[in-house]
């Protein structure tokens, strides 16, 4: 893309913050080596020379190809992404030390191997960029990814339980050594698909029927991608046994349909849709059991995990989550301190309860300056969705930040008791290369959208610059449309 003089690009800023993220990463390193073993390893400042590295190259990618893409969003994430393979290595310095033996490789174990999916996921995210120059160039494919996400969402849902079934959810296709979670790369292709189709039928969605307590409803006739998208989710709750991708996928829909049509009847609809249905697979899960049994078994444990009877139960007990809520409430407000707590008490720590994990050693300060870093991604994403001036960009840019805040929400909620628990990992920061590399994208996607946001207006892809007079605008559902004179 070719530069505007005197229109800033920001990327010294982005390498600056770049730097400063690399720097917290090494002393959290440090630290635990410190706390381990009492002295600094040798090599204790390789780990975060190689992300810096990876990083780096990155940021170069994306000075050449997206010159006036957001100067936070790839620190940020850098910093999280970092201090996910820090812990991750921490635990493997951890077990090496339980089994008597010397430090671990720096590629070694889970550490290693996060760090080896770190430079894949970040392949993958400077290809995107180098591949796709127009984010709109991606519509024209909007029904093929949709078909293709839903695919990859059922297809855990129809394999047997030992080659899907982690935990009690259905989430994830294992052949040998090899395992993928391929609802993470459908929630991508969703997000595109629900855009380009709340794009082409947003007048019709936003037509009223009857007003009721101040509030617009949707005419009957119009109820039907709602109900749909309805019982899809709850057949993933079902078959799938999660609740959290169920929530992940109908949230996801009706979000945007919120942003597209500004009517918040379908917030309040789809909130309704939602909650009954839940409570309805909590009853047949109580009643009838079958597929149903897996929900019914989480929600028990959710309402009283301190219970013996959900302590002691066969078929999934309260004991990862009692043992994630003693670990935070003995971080308390500063934590242990990074490598001098007791992460491998929790079962599953290195997966979907690494916040707690964190939180003994990081403490309530320190999870809630991670989370402020999961809020900046997603306000920066939301920034990007307001400043691009085409209707695709802005749902597709609004679809994703909601996407990432909801998965964070809906894994915090039950870590900490908020919600039942949840097959989800935590982005960035969780071990697995399918998360990974998934979010990775959702985040190169954003650069380049906010590039079209920041940069000079092509096509109607980047905002007004002052020049010639323009012809007049008007907001129609929170998106800008361009009236032709």
């Amino acid at each position: 893309m070719s530069r505007i003089p005197g229109l800033k690009t920001r990327r010294n800023a982005e390498l600056g913050l770049l730097a400063f993220a690399m720097a917290l990463v090494a002393a959290f390193g440090a630290t635990v080596e410190a706390n381990k073993y009492d002295q600094l390893q040798p090599n204790f400042w390789v780990p975060a020379a190689l992300l810096s590295i990876l990083f780096l190259g990155l940021h170069i990618v994306v000075r050449y190809v997206a010159p006036y893409a957001d100067p936070v969003l790839l620190p940020t994430v850098a910093l999280i992404n970092g201090i996910g393979v820090a812990f991750l290595r921490r635990i493997d310095i951890a077990n090496a030390i339980n089994d008597k033996k010397g430090p671990p490789g720096i590629f070694s174990g889970i550490g290693g191997r996060q760090l080896a999916w770190t430079l894949i996921a970040l392949i993958l995210a400077a290809a995107l960029l180098l591949l796709i120059r127009d984010h709109r160039n991606v519509s024209k494919y909007a029904y093929t990814l949709g078909l293709t996400g839903i695919v990859l969402m059922m297809i855990p849902a129809v394999l047997p339980g030992s080659i899907s079934e982690v935990n009690g959810a259905k989430l994830w296709i294992k052949l040998g050594a090899f395992s993928i979670q391929p609802g993470e790369f459908a929630k991508l292709m969703l997000v595109t698909f629900f855009a380009y189709y709340l794009v082409r039928k947003r007048e019709v969605l936003s037509l009223a029927s009857k007003r009721f307590l101040g509030i617009d409803f949707p005419r009957g006739r119009d109820l039907g991608p709602v109900v749909t998208v309805w019982l899809f989710s709850l057949l993933v709750l079902v078959f799938e046994k999660d609740l959290g991708t169920a929530l992940l996928y109908f949230g996801l829909f009706v979000v945007t349909l919120y942003v597209a049509t500004e009517r918040s009847s379908w917030l309040i609809i789809g909130l309704l849709l939602f909650f009954g249905g839940v409570y309805l697979a909590y009853l047949l899960g109580a009643s009838v059991g079958g597929p149903f049994a897996n929900f019914y078994d989480r929600a028990e444990i959710w309402l009283n995990p301190f219970s013996q009877a959900n302590y002691e139960r066969a078929s999934g007990n309260s004991y990862q989550l009692v043992q994630g809520l003693l670990g935070l409430g003995t971080g308390g407000l500063f934590g242990t301190g990074p490598g001098a707590g007791s992460p491998l008490s929790v079962p599953e720590v290195q997966n979907d309860f690494i916040f707690a994990g964190l939180g003994e050693e990081i403490g309530l300060f320190g999870l809630s300056a991670l989370l402020v870093c999961y809020v900046l991604i997603a306000m920066r994403g939301l920034r990007a969705a307001i400043g691009v001036r085409d209707s695709f960009g802005k749902l597709v840019a609004g679809g994703l930040s909601f996407t990432l805040g909801l998965q964070v929400f809906v894994i915090l909620g039950g870590i900490t008791g908020l919600i039942p628990l949840t097959g989800q990992t935590t982005p960035f920061l969780s071990s697995g290369g399918s998360s990974l590399m998934a979010n990775w994208l959702l985040i190169a996607m954003l650069l380049r959208i906010s590039n079209a946001s920041r940069g000079p207006a092509v096509g109607g892809g980047g905002p007004e610059r002052p020049g010639p007079k323009k012809a007049p605008t008007q907001l129609h559902g929170a998106m800008t449309e361009v009236i032709k004179p």
